[in-house]
């Protein structure tokens, strides 16, 4: 924390010139006209800003089932970005989540609340390479918004992995049509912090925990409907522990209106997501587990101020084996999500929004899950106020 307030200051006393940077495949997104403070001077840093990401809910949570009922202020979302070029070759990016766990990761050597800290290079004006902590090229419009967009995630978003180190390369093939690959580790902490004495014997130690990316974004019909399309491969140990993922992300925007669905299938097979784990209730981390979720989102300006927007989520959890040794991939659990939202926007000049949300959740385990393992059906029902704003400080 005190080595990123120094940074800051830094960067404050450089008084270096701020414009505006654009989003496209940067998860540090500036989403106001003007910032706040103005600082016009020429210097090697160009294109710095700084920008303050906040989203505060009142919450009132009840659950059929269970019992978990509160009412409190939540602060769901706080981190601060910056980022900047050097020669209009060389640009960085770095976000600090302050309500995430501080704690360091072992594999990373970075404080775990530090999600994206990398380098971006100007390779030519088509081929970018990104060095550091950076984002996966991962498919999909849940994953494309900025955390602060999302008020609950659905089962595989919520439990992924979505920062980690490694190298990535993006080249715009055609004005739209562009291809990303990454080298990554597949983790931030090590082996022995992670799995051991927590995973079968089939399992060890790999020379490297490496993962690659291949990632699709495609435009038609003039920019009407786009495309984020992802497949990756995580080796997580060595033996029987490779994470095959598919992500499939479709937009379509006409006017006011938008509308995205994302597919996302994940065959793991060590749990990564620990949903069949806890399912499971057993000594070791599951193994031969598979997900598979639907994301639906459509969005409506009502007018300037207001917009309304409503997500439906499915998820099925399986896994393979669990009720006999040669049932295949059995049905565990499958979850349900709906999400109506509205929101105000009282400012023209800043994107300040104050927001009412409806957060429906509904789990449905199969009937060995719960007749077997004693584990019943529940929902969750949560009514928050809410104000979000990505505040470009400067």
């Amino acid at each position: 924390m005190k080595s990123f307030l120094f940074l800051f200051c830094v960067f404050f006393t450089l008084q270096l010139g701020a414009q505006i940077v654009s989003p496209e495949s940067d998860s540090v997104e500036l989403q106001t006209e003007k910032p706040l403070v103005s600082i016009n001077t020429d210097g090697v840093l160009k294109d710095f800003s700084a920008s303050l990401y906040m989203r505060l809910g009142f919450l009132n949570h009840t659950e059929d089932g269970r019992n978990d009922n509160f009412t409190e202020f939540r602060n769901g979302y706080v981190a601060l970005g910056l980022k900047g070029k050097l020669f209009d070759k060389v640009g960085f990016v770095f976000r600090q989540r302050f309500n995430k766990s501080s704690e360091l990761q072992s594999l990373d050597v970075l404080d775990n609340s530090i999600e994206l800290a990398y380098a971006d290079l100007s390779l030519s004006p088509k081929l970018k390479m990104q060095l550091g902590k950076m984002y996966a090229y991962f498919g999909g419009y849940e994953y494309e918004f900025n955390p602060i967009d999302v008020l609950e995630y659905n089962d595989v978003s919520n439990n992924l992995l979505a920062y980690v180190t490694g190298v990535g390369l993006t080249y715009q093939l055609l004005p739209s049509h562009s291809f990303g690959f990454q080298v990554l580790n597949s983790r931030t902490m090590r082996y022995s912090d992670l799995y051991e004495g927590k995973v079968d014997s089939n399992v060890s130690e790999p020379r490297w925990p490496v993962a690659w990316v291949l990632n699709w974004r495609g435009k038609f019909l003039d920019g009407k409907f786009e495309t984020i399309y992802s497949f990756s491969n995580f080796k997580i140990a060595k033996g029987h522990a490779t994470t095959v993922a598919l992500s499939l992300g479709n937009k379509f925007s006409s006017g006011k209106f938008s509308i995205m669905y994302d597919y996302n299938l994940s065959n793991e097979q060590l749990d990564t997501k620990g949903i069949v784990t806890s399912i499971m209730k057993g000594p070791f981390i599951a193994q031969d587990a598979l997900y598979s979720e639907h994301w639906l989102r459509t969005e409506y300006k009502i007018s300037p101020q207001f917009q309304g927007l409503l997500t439906l989520m499915m998820s099925d959890a399986l896994g393979k084996n669990k009720i006999t040794p040669d049932s295949g991939y059995d049905h565990l659990r499958t979850s349900y999500g709906v999400i109506p939202t509205l929101y105000y926007k009282p400012f023209k000049q800043v994107d300040v929004r104050f927001y009412v949300a409806y957060i429906g959740r509904f789990f449905q385990y199969s009937h060995y899950a719960r007749n077997t393992l004693q584990l019943p059906n529940y929902s969750t029902h949560e009514i928050q106020l809410g104000f979000m704003a990505p505040l470009w400080i400067f």
